[in-house]
């Protein structure tokens, strides 16, 4: 059995298939995914599993260094998107290595998701609660 947290075999496989500069975004229940990119469907139930929680679970394994949002984001959701900078903050004290952070218009957002190399849907039902990861290496 897998010694490491996270125990979902697609995000697993995800990680391992990801090399320097792929995006993956991880999204709420409601942002369209592209019928060209892989989807990673985790919702259960409105709410399950949240976006934070996903979030975490996939820096237990995975190395970025940018992340893109929607400028959205910060107005219609102002409190789970500080937790994500938060989140983001403990993983760059933990690397020692900044987390470049940017911002678009939300119709630009769902545009960019076309080069993920997948979409990770969670049970989020928070307005604009989408990240685009950009995978860093860990040498």
């Amino acid at each position: 059995m897998k010694k490491s947290s996270l125990l979902n075999s697609e995000l697993s496989h995800l990680v391992a298939m990801l090399g320097h500069t792929d995006e993956i975004t991880i999204c709420d229940a409601g942002l369209p995914v592209p019928e060209t990119c892989q989807r990673i469907d985790m919702a259960l139930t409105p709410g399950v599993p949240g976006f934070i929680e996903t979030v975490r679970a996939m820096l237990s394994e995975l190395k970025i260094e940018g992340v893109l949002m929607a400028q959205e984001f910060t107005e219609k959701s102002p409190e789970l998107h500080q937790a994500l900078l938060a989140v983001l903050d403990e993983e760059s004290q933990k690397t020692g290595q900044p987390v470049e952070t940017a911002y678009i218009p939300h119709e630009a957002f769902k545009g960019r998701t076309r080069q993920s190399r997948a979409i990770v849907r969670t049970g989020e039902c928070t307005p604009y609660a989408n990240v685009i990861f950009q995978v860093g290496v860990v040498f």
